[in-house]
């Protein structure tokens, strides 16, 4: 591995070198676990065949691919045993390195590939003589990892093959000569790079040596550093270093509280795990229950049917499908090899069980107790029996455990039980026809409800659960739902319902206060329906905005609810459970989805100014960028988009357009940023998806990631954002108009806004402004103000706090 951890690499006989970036790496593997090689001339030179070889020990293989389906092995035999353990355990650890893959634009430019760009090869030559470096091929790979293509004349070289001109547009708007005094650049980095929420107790302006220690680290020449002062290159260089992340990086590492019941968090979920294409004639494979779980899935479904005779092995497959079969055992295998490499907490087993075999269904039951061995939880902990008004444990309780969700029946033998959902009114009909299974726990038909079409509702049977798999049953039981009430009533927090995602749409739309009451106490699971022949996805957002913990998704597919689930389960350490909001999980207080203001949240404006592109392309085309925010129904719909750059320019096109402006997000907590760039005839070039509550105001090179959420090398956009709180102007005006003098501070933060405001706002401020005028008293005017804004005011109550003047106003 190159010192800085961007490739593994590896001479063969021919003395080629073969480079494989560490950021494709899926998985690694040794031992039983890892691939042998099969050609007698191969295992006669590494003596594979002989009995006392302990080859298993020395075998060590290198999983990478853009998604979980193509997946390439790299297979290498170690000359000493434990060595390959070492290996595996540290290439793992940097390829699954949140910060990595979220590190500056400093890092991944250090990762330039020469090749890249053959469409542009003259403008590429012509920069490398500039630089003063060697033009050709040679430059790569052998000098790819030299002390003198990573320090000036590097700079240089991506210096004349991507001018930045909106670099000096910034600089000079700052300085109208050629260098900025650290005065400048200290006001630069007060206004364009502070969140103007923070509260400057708790979060202190940079200090003078801080801002000196800025200017000795970007700026590359010596006369300036003297004099601290810093030229529009040392600017640039500053605003691709860490200091200028777009991402908060302390959300990358785990940060949640772990330790609440487990309904209060969302749990990246998969479903009909094993496919690895359609539904209808995909191919099954194991390996796909490892690249879920590397990727930090946590819940997994397992469609079992009965194996034929002789062996009378049980089965996973798609059934009444064309899709292949694969072993119920070397599905458990996989899941045990790769279930806690990268998160340690509890991993869900969603069965859905066709096994109508008292034997078959022990044999499952034994292959989880001695694969799983003591990861298995078979009972309930001391701590939290199995009783209504009981909430099961925390994921941090449950740690290294795997739970099984499967129906516990009544220790009898099984019988076979349609699975049909109708409508009350009209009349029941049960066909079975060669159309694939549906999820085990199909909800009842509300009446109210129109009955799903018969493609939603699959045909097939599951059978009741004998007593082997029965008693592996604990705190994830399924329940056909009958109503939130009956649900509300039984109080079960270890119960679990299953909807189709269209069921679980007319369930949002009438009842989602409901639904979000339902999701504080206990479980839910959202599948797709069954006319998604292509395993395309559904959008995950609404149902994660009433609170649903598992919403599973189809993991063959890259599109885009795919890439939002995997952006944000990137963050809280990579553990597959991220904590719902507090309005999600508080039993004292109800949420309403569609509101269009929440009582106990600040809302946020969110402005982003797109400035350039970056190497975007490998052809010269002409490039755009789409903006959009997802978050709850009353947030901003509306989608922005760049004008297409003027030339086929795709190394730095340059947008000189207004900002984009979402301004009323009412929890941004639950919305996230997607941005996409495009070529002109459509293509796909690579996107970003960041929660909004992670994203760091400022200037910042946003760098860009594939359709499977990779980490692109090269292509990103250089951008302004700023998020802000969202001030109704009527709060606002009053606010400004009697504190200004006081709360300076305040002043720069409360900013009015005239748009969107109600009927009651509107008589509200007049009133106000009258009252004003015949010297209003502090107190009146803050009950005033919290009919008009209370979360706003909770938030800056602790600053008034520090204001003596202000303080008897708060007793009351």
């Amino acid at each position: 591995m190159d010192p800085k951890g961007f490739y593994v690499y590896w001479i063969n006989q021919s003395k080629e070198t073969t480079f494989l970036d560490v950021a494709s790496i899926r998985d690694t593997r040794t031992g039983k676990y890892a691939k042998l090689p099969k050609h007698p001339k191969v295992r006669n030179v590494f003596n594979l065949d002989f009995p006392d070889s302990n080859h298993l020990a020395k075998t060590f293989t290198i999983v990478s691919g853009p998604d979980t389906v193509n997946l390439t092995y790299h297979n290498f035999f170690a000359s000493k045993e434990k060595v390959t353990q070492n290996w595996a355990n540290d290439i793992l650890a940097i390829a699954y390195n949140a910060a990595r893959n979220n590190a500056c634009r400093q890092v991944f430019l250090e990762k330039i590939i020469y090749k890249m760009f053959p469409a542009d090869k003259k403008r590429v030559e012509s920069a490398l003589a500039s630089a003063h470096l060697p033009k050709g091929k040679s430059i790569y790979p052998s000098r790819l990892f030299t002390e003198d293509f990573v320090t000036p004349p590097h700079n240089a070289f991506l210096s004349n093959l991507c001018p930045r001109p909106e670099i000096y547009e910034i600089f000079t708007s700052y300085s109208n000569k050629p260098t900025m005094t650290k005065e400048n650049f200290t006001k630069f980095l007060n206004e364009k790079q502070r969140d103007s929420r923070l509260n400057e107790e708790l979060f202190p302006r940079l200090r003078q040596d801080q801002i000196k220690a800025l200017i000795d680290k970007y700026e590359p020449c010596s006369s300036n550093l003297n004099r601290s002062l810093i030229s529009p290159e040392g600017l640039l260089f500053f605003l691709m270093g860490p200091e200028t992340s777009v991402v908060m990086q302390d959300r990358l590492a785990k940060c949640d509280d772990m330790s609440q019941p487990i309904p209060h968090y969302f749990v990246k979920s998969s479903h009909n795990t094993y496919l690895t294409a359609g539904q209808f004639s995909g191919v099954s494979s194991p390996e796909m229950y490892r690249q879920c779980l590397l990727s930090g899935c946590r819940c997994l479904e397992l469609d079992c049917w009965k194996g034929k005779p002789p062996d009378e092995e049980p089965i996973i497959t798609h059934g009444f499908t064309m899709t292949t079969e694969i072993l119920f055992k070397d599905v458990i295998e996989a899941i045990a090899e790769s279930a806690f490499k990268t998160s340690q907490y509890p991993i869900i087993l969603s069965f859905e069980n066709h096994v109508d075999s008292v034997k078959q269904q022990e044999k499952m039951a034994n292959y989880c107790k001695t694969i799983f061995g003591d990861a298995l939880l078979t009972e309930p902990l001391d701590k939290y029996p199995l009783k209504p008004g009981q909430q099961i444990p925390s994921p941090s309780e449950l740690m290294g455990k795997i739970l099984i969700k499967n129906k516990k029946g009544s220790h009898e033998k099984p019988t076979q039980t349609k699975k049909a959902v109708t409508a009350a009114t009209e009349q029941t009909t049960t066909t079975t026809t060669a159309a694939p299974a549906p999820d085990p726990n199909t909800p009842a038909q509300d009446p109210a409800n129109p009955t799903p079409s018969p493609q939603e509702n699959q045909a097939g049977q599951e059978v009741t659960a004998y007593e082997a798999m029965s008693s592996l049953v604990n705190y994830i039981q399924p329940n056909k739902f009958i109503s939130f009430d009956n649900a509300r009533k039984k109080n079960k927090s270890y119960v679990i319902s299953s909807f189709v995602e269209t069921k679980g749409e007319a369930m949002i739309a009438k009842t989602a206060i409901e639904f979000v009451e339902y999701n504080k106490r206990q479980m839910s699971r959202i599948y797709p329906k069954g006319t998604r022949m292509d395993s395309s996805n559904y959008s995950p957002q609404p149902f994660w905005n009433v609170g649903c913990q598992m919403v599973a998704l189809n993991y063959q597919t890259m599109d885009f609810p795919m890439q939002l689930n995997m952006a944000l389960f990137e963050f809280n350490g990579r553990t597959g459970y991220l904590l719902k909001h507090d309005v999600l999980r508080r039993s004292d207080k109800k949420f309403d989805p569609f509101c269009d203001r929440i009582d106990t949240v600040v809302a946020s404006t969110l402005t982003i100014k797109i400035y350039s592109g970056q190497f975007l392309s490998e052809k010269n085309v002409k490039t755009g960028v789409e903006v959009e925010v997802i978050g709850l129904p009353g947030d901003p719909k509306k989608k922005y988009r760049t004008k297409w750059s003027t030339t086929p320019n795709a190394i730095n096109p340059v947008w000189n357009e207004e900002p984009f402006v979402f301004e009323k997000i009412l929890l941004p907590e639950m919305a996230s940023l997607r941005i996409v760039v495009h070529e002109e005839n459509g293509k796909f070039l690579g996107h970003r998806i960041i929660p909004l509550d992670a994203i760091q105001s400022g200037f910042h090179h946003i760098c860009l990631r594939s359709e499977s959420n990779m980490p692109l090398t090269l292509p990103a956009l250089f951008v302004y954002i700023e998020v802000k709180d969202y001030i109704p102007a009527a709060f606002a005006g009053a606010w400004l108009f009697h504190f200004k003098r006081q709360q300076p501070n305040l002043h720069h933060q409360l900013k009015p806004k005239t748009k969107h405001l109600s009927l009651h706002q509107k008589q509200m401020q007049k009133k106000l402004k009258k009252r004003l005028r015949t010297k209003l008293t502090l107190h009146n005017l803050k009950q005033n103000l919290l009919k008009l804004f209370p979360p706003l005011l909770l938030k800056i109550q602790p600053q008034m706090q520090e204001a003596p003047h202000l303080k008897p106003f708060l007793k009351p």
